[in-house]
Formats: C-alpha cells, structure tokens, sequence
C-alpha cells in the first residue's frame, strides 16, 4: 500500500451549537497537521451564506473556510468566517460530518444523493436508519426485553409484565422517555394515571410507534457511554442520574466519571459492530445499562456528531484524538483500495 496518498477533507458543522468542549476543535487541528490531509475546510450551517445549502439543498451554494493549526472555538465563530470561499463538496475525497440536531432527513438523504461515490463519516443514510430508535430491535440478545408498540393497549398489555420506559423514535437527548409502572406515567418530573396520559399519544403510536423496553431497575449504577471508532473502543464515560432521578442524561442533572470497560460489553461492540459498518457508520456511541441480572445491556446506539473526544482523552491519557485519525485515514484508504 501506498502510506503516501493524501486527502481533502471537508468538515461539515454548525458553529452557533459549539461551545469550548467541543470535539471538532481537537479534531480537525490535528487532522489539518496530519501527513495525510492534503487539505482541510469546514463548512458551518450557522452562516447566512451557507443557507441555500443546508436549507434548500443547493449544491453549489457552499461556503467554507480553511482549518489552520490555530482552528478555535471563539464566540464569534471566528474560525469558519476567515477567508471563506465557494466549494464544491464533489471535489472532496472525505465528508466528515459534525452536525448537530435537529437534522432534517430531508438534507441526509440530499446530502447521500449529491455524494454517491465519497467518503462520508458517518454516512447519511446509515444515520438515518440507525437513528431510529427501533434499529435496536436488530440486537435482541444484548439490548433488554423490548418490542415496538403502536396503540395505546399494546403499551398497557406489556406494561403488564414488568415496568417499562417509553421512548419516542426519533428523540435525542432523553427529550419524551416516559417510565410506566403500577397503571402510572412518569415523565421524569410528575406522575400520571397511565391511559388518559397515553391517551394523548395515540396519534404517534399510531403513526411511527414507539420503542417500549423493560425498565431496569439497577438505573442507580449508571449509564456508560462507549466511544467506538472503526470497531475499537476508545473510551468510555459513566453517567450517573441524579439524586431521586431515573434519568441518566447530562442534560437532564446527571453527572459523568471515567469508568471501564466489561468483558460483556466488549462483546457486545463485537456483535453489534459489523452491522453498524455495513451501514457506513464509522465512529459512534453506544450507552449501556445494568439489568435485573447485573450483567450491562444495550440501551442505545448515537450515531450522529460523538462528541467526548478531548475529554476522554485528559481522562485516559491515551492518544484518542490521533488514534481516531489515523483510523479515519485507513477507512479511505479501504474505501478507495488504496
């Protein structure tokens, strides 16, 4: 193999979401120094010029900016302005995609449409499908008991055999998970009598359904988010919910401590993994949680923007951040039969 072969690479992303814990800061100065990169440019969707483009899907309506080694995160979102300049993102062997939600499927399945035969991380339409939260039906003997459910009285019949949480498809950020138990709902802040609340939601069980799945008991012992890159685990985080919480989500009061990896879930990644890159997905989280057993399952699958890199990195003291590129290089270099 040729290790001479270089790369442009364009980073697509939204600078109004960033703040200074962002990984694609870390990310891409050091990508822009790698031997590899033959050049390296970012597009943000926060600027009005780029509009056109990540709005009404005009492809010859973008704009970007060169990444130096001094690419920082500035409240002004000085570093994608500098020298902007019109691109066509065909002329690119890799599209590193760091956007955040909300993210319309509409600009996914543009975005798949415009790029047949590129580079993408994630891939698009591997996002869209892996998104959902159903593609964890896919893995029924790591995830706990769960099923799809799509009236008011499936929820109820399997809220029958044990208390359950209720997840709409396409949330992100613990936003709609309700918890089910003794005939009530519980939304994380107050409690309901279960069928006049579901009553409400019988639009979208009807419509998309929703994932139902055994509630677990042991929630108290954490949430564990697992970085994974090209089927190796990097890194991984604990979130803890917080006091009188059964919800694990930072954004929702929880906290997060550095934490190790179990042989279960090093199986679990090994299952899960192929079918993850037959969708395109190089680079993605998994959240796991400690069921009634003790043994810790699969609770969910990210896809879109992993974050946690430069973190991970000061907690571990492993090279993440390089490690990460130097995967990103070797997938082109498969990618291409270079």
């Amino acid at each position: 193999m040729n290790h001479k072969t270089t790369y442009r690479v364009l980073a697509l992303t939204d600078h109004t979401d960033h703040s200074i814990e962002n990984s694609i800061y870390a990310l891409l100065r050091q990508m822009v120094q790698h031997e590899r990169c033959a050049e390296l440019l970012v597009a943000s969707r926060g600027l009005r010029e780029n509009a056109a483009f990540f709005q009404h899907h005009q492809a010859d309506q973008l704009w970007a900016a060169k990444v130096g080694a001094d690419f920082q995160f500035t409240e002004s979102g000085q570093s994608f302005q500098q020298l902007l300049r019109p691109v066509d993102p065909t002329q690119f062997d890799l599209v590193l995609l760091r956007l955040p939600r909300p993210l319309k499927d509409s600009f996914l399945e543009f975005l798949a449409d415009l790029l047949p035969n590129t580079a993408m991380i994630n891939h698009p339409r591997g996002i869209l499908r892996t998104s959902n939260k159903a593609f964890l039906l896919h893995f029924p003997e790591v995830c706990p008991p769960m099923r799809l459910v799509r009236s008011v009285q499936e929820v109820l019949d399997y809220a029958e055999q044990f208390p359950i949480v209720l997840k709409p498809l396409r949330e992100y950020g613990g936003r709609g998970i309700l918890k089910l138990i003794d005939g009530k709902v519980d939304d994380g802040t107050a409690q309901y009598p279960a069928f006049d609340f579901l009553t409400k939601l019988e639009d979208t069980l009807q419509q998309e359904g929703m994932l139902a799945m055994q509630f677990l008991k042991n929630v108290s012992q954490g949430d564990k988010r697992i970085i994974v890159v090209d089927g190796e685990i990097m890194a991984a985080s604990l979130r803890l919910p917080a006091p009188d919480s059964w919800l694990c989500n930072v954004a929702q009061g929880g906290t997060s401590v550095a934490t190790q990896i179990t042989e279960e879930e090093r199986a679990l990644i090994a299952q899960i993994n192929p079918r993850l890159r037959q969708e395109g997905i190089l680079i993605y989280g998994v959240d796991t949680l400690v069921d009634d057993e003790g043994k810790r399952v699969l609770s969910e699958v990210n896809t879109l923007s992993i974050g946690g890199f430069p973190q991970a990195q000061a907690q571990s003291g492993r090279p993440i951040i390089i490690e990460t590129i130097e995967k990103i290089f070797h997938y082109l270099d498969t990618f291409y039969g270079h």
